[in-house]
């Protein structure tokens, strides 16, 4: 089963029961809007151990091994619980203090606690989250790096038409053929003529065989997640969407804030400051593609950036 495979089985399962996916275009790397360590609540001694958990696919588990080792580079002792499971499960955990830190999507988190927020933004998104989370939980700065739903085309149609976001598809819309899930056109077709005046020559389900769709010409606009290796192996666009039809899914620490100091949020905040979507995107093919081993390839971005 492939990465993008297993993602998108695990995603649609939660999102059926949630309304959020594990979702899963690089924003400028900001805040989660306040301090989470602020409270009565922070101050794990620089003694204790910190837990570092992943949800059970490719991608989080490496965020994880990244999250794990920029710790240890600190002289954090860290404890690793990588392959737990769906979001409810590991939220339970990090409520209960099982879990320390956990590699969160911030839209898809505020979704799972908030499924009506109307938040699409990161600042929208993290400021709801110090809203909506409980006083034993926070999160920490968000990472440029985003794992989302995109519109996507290969490289020889964005410099066709000159395509560098969703705005500059409506001339040429009626005349592309676009591909996504089974239920991608009745989800947003009105969406995206609404918001950005789109009206496409056809709807195509291609699923999980978007990215290759793109690349053969079956279809020329597909949705693609931001960091499906794909992007890099066929070298795909992902277009930029200014109006946010996407809503932000920016990589976020989620801490249970007694077991995490001073130490332990400046880690993690360094690695967040340093990841954005591309090099997310490039760390995956290494992963799901080459078939590297990911506390291995975690190691190499650490030592790269200067935090391992």
């Amino acid at each position: 089963m492939t990465m993008g495979h297993h993602r998108r089985t695990a995603r649609r399962a939660l999102a059926a029961a949630t309304l959020a996916a594990f979702a899963l275009g690089a924003t400028a790397c900001g805040s989660s809007g306040g301090n989470p360590l602020s409270s009565s609540a922070s101050g794990g001694g620089s003694g204790s151990t910190v837990v570092v958990g992943s949800a059970n696919f490719p991608e989080n588990v490496l965020l994880g091994s990244i999250y794990s080792q920029a710790l240890k580079a600190k002289g954090v002792k860290v404890e690793e619980k990588f392959n737990i499971g769906s979001r409810e499960v590991l939220y339970g955990q990090l409520q209960n203090g099982s879990l320390t830190v956990l590699p969160e999507y911030n839209g898809a988190l505020l979704g799972y606690l908030d499924p009506k927020t109307t938040a699409v933004t990161k600042d929208e998104v993290n400021a709801a989250l110090a809203k909506t989370l409980p006083a034993s939980l926070g999160v920490l700065d968000s990472a440029a790096a985003e794992d989302k739903d995109s519109l996507t085309v290969s490289q020889e149609t964005a410099d066709k038409y000159n395509l560098k976001s969703i705005t500059d598809l409506a001339p040429q819309a009626p005349n592309l053929v676009i591909g996504g899930p089974p239920e991608f056109k009745s989800r947003r077709e009105q969406q995206f003529k609404d918001v950005y005046g789109l009206t496409l020559k056809e709807w195509r389900p291609t699923g999980d065989t978007t990215a290759n769709a793109i690349k053969d010409g079956a279809v020329q606009v597909g949705n693609v997640f931001t960091t499906d290796p794909k992007v890099v192996q066929f070298k795909l666009v992902a277009l930029a969407d200014p109006k946010n039809v996407f809503g932000a899914q920016n990589v976020t620490p989620l801490v249970y804030k007694a077991g995490v100091d001073a130490t332990t949020a400046g880690a993690l905040n360094a690695v967040s400051a340093k990841l954005d979507t591309a090099g997310l995107t490039a760390l995956m093919k290494r992963v799901a593609v080459d078939k590297e081993d990911p506390s291995a390839v975690a190691k190499d971005w650490l030592k790269a950036n200067n935090l391992g």
